[in-house]
Protein backbone atom coordinates (compact mmCIF):
# COMPACT_ATOMS: atom_id res chain seq x y z
CA UNK A 1 0.00 0.00 0.00
CA UNK A 2 1.17 3.52 -0.97
CA UNK A 3 1.17 6.29 1.95
CA UNK A 4 1.47 9.17 -0.57
CA UNK A 5 -2.27 8.20 -1.91
CA UNK A 6 -2.97 9.45 1.65
CA UNK A 7 -1.34 12.57 1.72
CA UNK A 8 -4.11 15.02 0.53
CA UNK A 9 -6.65 13.54 3.02
CA UNK A 10 -3.50 14.42 5.84
CA UNK A 11 -3.55 17.66 4.13
CA UNK A 12 -6.69 18.16 4.33
CA UNK A 13 -7.01 17.66 8.18
CA UNK A 14 -4.03 19.57 8.91
CA UNK A 15 -5.23 22.63 6.87
CA UNK A 16 -8.48 22.58 8.60
CA UNK A 17 -7.44 22.36 12.23
CA UNK A 18 -5.28 24.87 11.85
CA UNK A 19 -7.52 27.31 10.22
CA UNK A 20 -10.24 26.26 12.90
CA UNK A 21 -7.55 26.99 15.51
CA UNK A 22 -6.68 30.11 13.86
CA UNK A 23 -10.16 31.50 13.41
CA UNK A 24 -10.51 30.72 17.77
CA UNK A 25 -7.65 32.59 18.20
CA UNK A 26 -7.85 35.96 16.27
CA UNK A 27 -11.85 36.07 17.93
CA UNK A 28 -10.90 35.41 21.23
CA UNK A 29 -7.78 38.43 20.42
CA UNK A 30 -9.90 40.72 18.86
CA UNK A 31 -13.08 40.30 20.30
CA UNK A 32 -14.61 42.53 22.78
CA UNK A 33 -13.74 41.81 26.12
CA UNK A 34 -16.96 43.53 28.10
CA UNK A 35 -18.76 42.01 30.78
CA UNK A 36 -21.40 43.74 32.81
CA UNK A 37 -24.17 42.16 34.87
CA UNK A 38 -26.44 42.05 32.17
CA UNK A 39 -24.67 40.01 30.38
CA UNK A 40 -23.26 37.35 32.67
CA UNK A 41 -26.85 37.34 34.37
CA UNK A 42 -28.92 33.79 33.44
CA UNK A 43 -30.91 34.03 30.37
CA UNK A 44 -34.72 32.70 30.67
CA UNK A 45 -37.47 33.84 28.83
CA UNK A 46 -36.28 37.34 29.25
CA UNK A 47 -37.10 37.54 33.45
CA UNK A 48 -35.01 36.16 36.39
CA UNK A 49 -34.80 32.69 36.45
CA UNK A 50 -37.01 31.34 39.60
CA UNK A 51 -36.74 27.69 41.13
CA UNK A 52 -34.04 25.29 41.81
CA UNK A 53 -32.81 24.18 38.01
CA UNK A 54 -32.55 20.66 39.53
CA UNK A 55 -36.00 19.53 39.72
CA UNK A 56 -37.35 16.55 39.33
CA UNK A 57 -38.59 15.77 35.76
CA UNK A 58 -41.82 13.60 35.29
CA UNK A 59 -40.88 10.31 33.76
CA UNK A 60 -42.79 10.32 30.90
CA UNK A 61 -41.31 13.28 29.53
CA UNK A 62 -38.30 10.66 29.03
CA UNK A 63 -40.57 8.24 27.32
CA UNK A 64 -41.82 10.58 25.07
CA UNK A 65 -38.43 11.25 24.04
CA UNK A 66 -37.46 7.81 23.52
CA UNK A 67 -40.56 6.95 21.45
CA UNK A 68 -39.80 10.24 18.83
CA UNK A 69 -36.15 8.52 18.75
CA UNK A 70 -37.85 5.13 18.22
CA UNK A 71 -40.48 5.75 15.74
CA UNK A 72 -37.43 8.53 14.31
CA UNK A 73 -35.33 5.78 13.74
CA UNK A 74 -38.40 3.60 12.49
CA UNK A 75 -38.59 5.69 9.33
CA UNK A 76 -34.91 5.95 8.87
CA UNK A 77 -34.75 2.25 8.78
CA UNK A 78 -38.05 1.70 6.90
CA UNK A 79 -37.79 4.21 4.15
CA UNK A 80 -34.64 2.63 2.31
CA UNK A 81 -36.53 -0.29 2.57
CA UNK A 82 -39.12 0.52 0.63
CA UNK A 83 -37.31 1.80 -1.66
CA UNK A 84 -35.36 -1.53 -2.65
CA UNK A 85 -38.39 -3.40 -1.69
CA UNK A 86 -38.00 -5.19 -5.34
CA UNK A 87 -34.32 -6.01 -4.81
CA UNK A 88 -34.38 -7.03 -1.18
CA UNK A 89 -37.06 -10.00 -1.68
CA UNK A 90 -39.02 -11.95 0.69
CA UNK A 91 -35.96 -12.15 2.94
CA UNK A 92 -35.85 -8.22 3.52
CA UNK A 93 -39.93 -8.20 3.77
CA UNK A 94 -40.03 -10.70 6.16
CA UNK A 95 -37.13 -9.09 8.26
CA UNK A 96 -38.80 -6.00 8.14
CA UNK A 97 -42.04 -7.03 9.74
CA UNK A 98 -40.29 -8.57 11.93
CA UNK A 99 -38.80 -4.97 12.94
CA UNK A 100 -41.76 -3.50 12.83
CA UNK A 101 -44.12 -6.08 15.09
CA UNK A 102 -41.20 -5.42 17.45
CA UNK A 103 -41.96 -1.66 17.05
CA UNK A 104 -45.55 -2.30 17.56
CA UNK A 105 -45.46 -4.60 20.93
CA UNK A 106 -43.42 -1.93 22.32
CA UNK A 107 -45.86 0.70 21.83
CA UNK A 108 -48.62 -1.25 22.77
CA UNK A 109 -46.53 -2.12 25.84
CA UNK A 110 -45.82 1.73 26.75
CA UNK A 111 -49.53 2.58 25.67
CA UNK A 112 -50.89 -0.13 28.37
CA UNK A 113 -48.32 0.93 30.72
CA UNK A 114 -49.91 4.74 30.98
CA UNK A 115 -46.66 6.39 29.28
CA UNK A 116 -48.78 8.65 26.91
CA UNK A 117 -51.56 9.51 29.44
CA UNK A 118 -51.18 13.63 30.40
CA UNK A 119 -52.93 14.66 32.92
Amino acid sequence: MNLQQYFPVLLFIVVGTVMGCALIAVGAVLGPHKPDAQKNSPYECGFEAFGDARMKFDVRYYLVAILFILFDLEIAFVFPWAIANKTVGMVGFTTVMIFLVVLTVGFIYEWKKGALDWE
